[in-house]
């Protein structure tokens, strides 16, 4: 007889499938002993700039048992991005993952339906979906899950489909069973860190967050600094540089999620239609994109600071 936390899980694993998630890997909840003084470390060398929200909720960052009462287990799963086509030649350039409709709606409605699913079928679940908008540690968690290995980009990587995929999380308070870890195949490979235009990773496995530019571009606030002009690449929003250059990422596939389509005139923007974005214009091609982040006015910033 199949014990019901196999039951359980090959049930939630076929059920990820059905919505679409490219994998789904499992781990018991727990304190992240392993990452604890590497946080800690990036957080006092200041690596998370103007970041200040990654200083909050140590604890519970490190401990999914604080988020969520009870919980025993963290279901990983990845969501593909990789889009069927991307922009034109002569462009300024934004992040593959934010060509379509903002992530976190798309995968906080499909952890919804699984959650969903798991109570209609399991019976009484209690439990939370992350979609890297609270303290968890998605690549840790997805690492620990077994659904790939923290790159030198410090990007998750697997081996089947690179790295162009969001990470999100169900913490659970049901026991399941739990995934094992896969081992690092970036061998002596330094593409990334070769490629990376700010110098961002300082060594293999370590990115300075505030020299990134998708911090720069998206994050800070400020003016942009004077020393790193000339360096962003022609990045507007974001930057895809370390996965571009990543051989792992020649296996990536299109997604076939529609909702993360971009709108018609996004792919042929050049350089002149991103120079003369209206906020009109603004607000129709990024209606329920993730660039609404940045709101016009930081846009706007971006470009001119790489057009002087």
């Amino acid at each position: 007889m199949i014990d019901n936390k196999q039951k359980y899980t090959d049930f939630i694993k076929t059920e990820a499938k059905r919505l679409g998630f490219l994998s789904c890997g499992i781990s018991k909840a727990g304190f992240l002993e392993e990452e604890a003084p590497r946080l800690e470390r990036w957080l006092k060398e200041n690596k998370n700039g103007q970041m200040q929200y990654m200083e909050n909720h140590f604890d519970k960052r490190l401990n999914p048992t604080l988020l969520v009462d009870g919980a025993k287990s963290v279901i990983s799963l990845l969501l593909n991005y990789y889009p069927e086509a991307t922009q034109v030649e002569e462009s300024y350039k934004i992040s593959k993952y934010a060509y379509g409709m903002d992530y976190h709606f798309v995968i906080k409605e499909k952890l919804k339906e699984l959650l969903h699913s798991m109570q209609s079928t399991i019976g009484e679940v209690g439990g939370r979906a992350f979609v890297d908008s609270a303290p968890v540690l998605d690549k840790a968690w997805a690492a620990k899950s077994g659904l790939g290995w923290i790159g030198k980009h410090s990007n998750l990587l697997s081996k089947q489909v690179g790295s162009f995929f969001f990470i999100c999380e169900l913490i659970v308070d049901v026991d399941l069973e739990y995934d094992t870890v896969t081992t690092d195949h970036c061998g002596s490979c330094t593409a990334c860190i070769d490629a990376c235009p700010t110098e961002a990773i300082v060594e293999p496995y370590v990115v300075d967050g505030s020299k990134c530019i998708s911090y720069f571009t998206i994050e800070l606030k400020d003016n942009l600094p004077q020393d790193m002009k000339g360096k962003f690449d022609d990045w507007a929003f974001g930057c895809d540089v370390c996965q571009n250059v990543c051989p792992w990422n020649r296996f990536s596939k299109p997604h076939s999620e529609p909702l993360f389509n971009p709108h018609p005139d996004l792919l042929s923007m050049t350089k002149k239609d991103w120079e003369e974005i209206t906020e009109d214009t603004f607000r129709a091609v990024f209606k329920k994109s993730a660039v609404k982040r940045t709101k016009f006015e930081g846009l706007k910033r971006n470009i001119d600071f790489l057009k002087e």
